[in-house]
C-alpha cells in the first residue's frame, strides 16, 4: 500500500483506503476517490497530480493524493 502522490504513471491502480478529516474523506468521495475506484495518474509535478478517474481527468494537490491509498 502507497500514497497515489508516490505512484507510477500510466498504470492503473486500485483505490484501498482513503485517509484525513471526514469533511476531507468526504470532499475526496465527492471526486470519485472511494475505496474499489479504478485511478490512474496521467502527470506529476512536485507532488501534485493529474489523474483519471471514472473516465474524468482531476487535479490534486500534494496532501490530498498523499492521503489516497493505492
Amino acid at each position: 500500500m502507497m500514497p497515489l502522490a508516490l505512484a507510477e504513471l500510466g498504470i492503473e491502480f486500485e483505490i484501498l483506503r482513503v485517509n484525513g478529516r471526514s469533511k476531507v474523506k468526504s470532499h475526496l468521495e465527492d471526486l470519485g476517490f472511494v475505496p474499489g475506484s479504478k485511478v490512474e495518474l496521467i502527470s506529476k509535478n512536485d507532488g501534485n497530480v493529474i489523474c483519471k478517474i471514472k473516465n474524468t481527468r482531476v487535479a490534486l494537490n500534494s496532501d490530498l493524493a498523499m492521503k489516497i491509498m493505492i
